[in-house]
């Protein structure tokens, strides 16, 4: 393990404590509803599947997967009840699961991942990289000291895997060979942020918002960088466009800490 990733702490208990703040937030999306189908750009209808984090089953993704389903994509939960970790099983049914509603459709399918969620999306398009058309994460720590959260005993317990554990598909900090955003908070009080950004690449970016953890998958600022994600068309992926009024809500991922 490297210096520069021994520095990298969870973050405070202070962090923790205003994990509070995704109940205002989901308020503030709700509010916020009509500007953001207002400003968001339609969907193509592609197929999007959305992944819970840890503990969380698709009843956290609902109000998400009900505003994308809204703007025109096929929305879908993973259906696999809580997600207590890589258990046995997990991440195969979630290949058949990808490769199902790709089969359906007819057409590639977006993985929008929170938390563990997004570890298991970038490791899915690893292995299936065919079927998959973008990888979008939210908090998600791919990078990093494995224990640089204020989740990690409890993911620990409930998948029965150390947080260090190697993974099947290869390194979990290696980008998938698809388009994949990066959606973080620097207020972060479950993750230390450093483990959630992405590596600059020709097909990878790092979207910063400020909220909550908890919050991050109903915030408005992320919701509609997940619809502007989503609404590029296939094969014309470009980071997101931080100038005008956009530079005011998303700041410049790599400014010094």
């Amino acid at each position: 393990m490297s210096a520069m990733t021994q520095s990298i702490q969870a973050p405070s208990k202070l962090l923790l404590l205003l994990e509070g703040r995704a109940i205002p937030e989901l308020a503030a999306f709700l509010s916020s509803l009509p500007l953001l189908r207002l400003v968001t750009p339609r969907g193509d209808g592609h197929p999007v599947l959305v992944l819970p984090g840890l503990l969380a089953s698709d009843d956290s993704t609902r109000a998400l997967r009900g505003f994308l389903n809204d703007n025109g994509y096929g929305v879908h939960g993973w259906r696999q009840g809580r997600n207590l970790g890589p258990r046995a099983g997990v991440e195969d049914l979630l290949l058949d699961r990808i490769k199902e509603l790709s089969d359906r459709y007819g057409r590639k399918i977006s993985l929008v991942g929170w938390s563990l969620g997004g570890v298991f999306a970038r490791q899915a398009a690893k292995r299936a990289p065919e079927a998959v058309r973008l990888v979008i994460t939210l908090g998600s720590p791919f990078t990093g000291d494995p224990r640089a959260t204020n989740a990690w005993r409890v993911y620990e317990y409930a998948s029965g895997r150390r947080a260090d554990e190697p993974h099947s598909a290869g390194s979990l900090s290696e980008p998938p060979p698809v388009p994949t955003t990066a959606i973080f908070s620097r207020t972060d009080g479950i993750c230390a942020w450093q483990c959630c950004i992405e590596q600059d690449g020709p097909q990878t970016e790092s979207i910063e918002v400020d909220g909550s953890h908890c919050g991050l998958g109903h915030h408005p600022a992320a919701v509609y960088a997940i619809a502007d994600r989503l609404a590029q068309p296939e094969g014309a992926w470009k980071p997101l466009d931080r100038s005008g009024w956009r530079s005011l809500i998303y700041p410049n991922p790599r400014r010094p800490q």
